[in-house]
């Protein structure tokens, strides 16, 4: 298994190879083997089975649990030691027991450790990172052939160089740099075209996106890119993945998805060139890494963080079917106002028509028509008055010119007398004997020649 070959691979222990090779050894290292354990080894009778691991044949093999007795033995036969490292995984919910994942501070290794009655009572004060000193003695668990480490004693020596304590670090440093500001976080389209989708190939992770998001919004279209989504690979992959779906395009927003893991299985995405190249995607990126509980610096990076693979298909495409009640129930009220207004319309037009100026049209101008007959009548008066006035002038002008008329004069029995050139004569010494003088009456004009004239 993975965690008996990583405990191999840390503390030099003998792997299932050395066992064998051991086992082809001489006689009585076999005897011991043989009478190793406490379970039962086989119900075929021991005289048929090889007595080491060089005799064993393709014909006749050993069962299972002969040859996981014999990794027991083994494992038995190891000394007890102390181990160091990081604390990645750790479960006291049962009373009495404690199962905790060590990492190793340097290498991606890890092991299983379990322990009982005051070692599970101490382990219940540690938590996930917290960096420690185990003792313990190799056990194999021969129900799995599975090695792990049981524990009797367990110490804290802090947190100083741990894997936790430097992501902090690096999130303190990134946070610094304002990676994680809320302003640079951008908005998710509301109706995306085509999702990028980062995850690993075959993962639950890539069939929850897919399949929610398709219930949600069936014209949505994929392009998915397949990554490691823990190991030395890990970060590389993504960073590459996530700068491939920002160049195209068609893709409006990207999901990194993976499913729920350990602290150190998960550790790929708190690398700092993954958050950078989060930082600088032009396009909106969804971070759905884990479950709940979980969190990495992707987490914080990225433009929304779900909460699992699941919780980001439902963010980043609207339902179809509360989209569809929106435009129903939208159409609904278009068309009442729609009537409503109509109706309005309809009452005002109403209203126009039954006024009398459309009823009576002559009604309009009745107003009018009294307005002109007043000024038609007021002009009227005005004129007469100012016709009787000029009249009354032109008779009083009249009279005054009757009056001061020579002709009035002569009425009255007088002449002009007027000599030849036409001047009117009023003293006699202007007339010589001989003169024509003229001579005008009331009616009709006198030629005549004076025979004398006396002053």
């Amino acid at each position: 298994m993975t965690t008996a070959t990583g405990y191999s691979s840390a503390s030099g222990a003998p792997t299932a190879a050395s066992l064998a090779s051991v086992g082809s050894g001489n006689g009585q290292r076999a005897t011991g083997w043989e009478q190793t354990g406490t379970q039962s080894v086989s119900p075929r009778p021991a005289a048929q089975l090889p007595q080491r691991a060089a005799e064993t044949t393709a014909q006749n093999p050993w069962p299972v649990s002969v040859l996981s007795e014999k990794f027991y033995g083994a494992v038995e036969r190891w000394p007890a030691a102390w181990v160091t490292g990081q604390i990645t995984q750790i479960n006291t919910r049962r009373a009495g027991s404690a199962y905790i994942t060590l990492r190793d501070d340097f290498e991606d290794i890890a092991m299983e450790v379990n322990g009982f009655g005051r070692f599970a009572a101490a382990a219940s004060q540690f938590v996930q990172g917290d960096r420690v000193v185990i003792h313990g003695k190799a056990n194999l668990w021969m129900k799995r052939t599975s090695l792990s480490l049981r524990g009797d004693t367990i110490l804290k020596v802090g947190s100083g160089g741990s894997l936790k304590a430097m992501i902090d670090e690096l999130r303190k440093r990134l946070k610094g740099e304002g990676l994680f500001d809320q302003e640079h976080k951008l908005s998710l389209p509301e109706f995306p075209k085509t999702i990028g989708l980062i995850c690993a190939p075959q993962a639950r992770a890539e069939g929850d996106v897919i399949t929610n998001v398709n219930l949600r919004w069936p014209t949505v279209t994929f392009k998915v890119a397949h990554v490691h989504v823990q190991g030395e690979q890990c970060p590389g992959e993504v960073v590459q993945a996530i700068k491939q779906l920002d160049a195209d395009t068609d893709v409006d927003v990207i999901i990194v998805a993976r499913g729920g893991g350990s602290f150190e299985d998960l550790i790929g995405f708190s690398d700092e060139q993954v958050v950078r190249a989060a930082y600088a995607c032009a396009t909106p990126l969804v971070s759905a890494i884990g479950h709940e509980d979980d969190w990495t610096l992707l987490d914080l990076v990225a433009d929304l963080r779900a909460s699992t693979p699941t919780d980001a298909a439902k963010r980043v495409v609207p339902d179809v079917n509360e989209q569809s009640q929106l435009i129903e129930g939208a159409i609904d009220r278009m068309r009442l106002r729609v009537r409503s207004r109509v109706e309005n319309e309809i009452r005002l037009v109403e209203g126009y028509a039954n006024r009398p100026s459309l009823t009576q049209p002559h009604t309009m101008i009745e107003p009018h028509q009294r307005v002109i007959d007043d000024a038609l009548q007021r002009l009227d008066i005005g004129l007469r008055r100012i016709v009787d006035d000029a009249q009354l002038t032109i008779e009083k002008a009249h009279a005054s010119l009757t009056a001061l008329s020579p002709q009035s004069t002569l009425d009255r029995g007088y002449a002009v007398v007027q000599s030849s050139d036409g001047h009117v004569l009023d003293d006699a010494s202007q007339v010589n004997a001989g003169d024509n003088i003229t001579v005008t009456l009331k009616k009709g004009v006198i030629t005549a020649t004076t025979t004398s004239a006396t002053v």
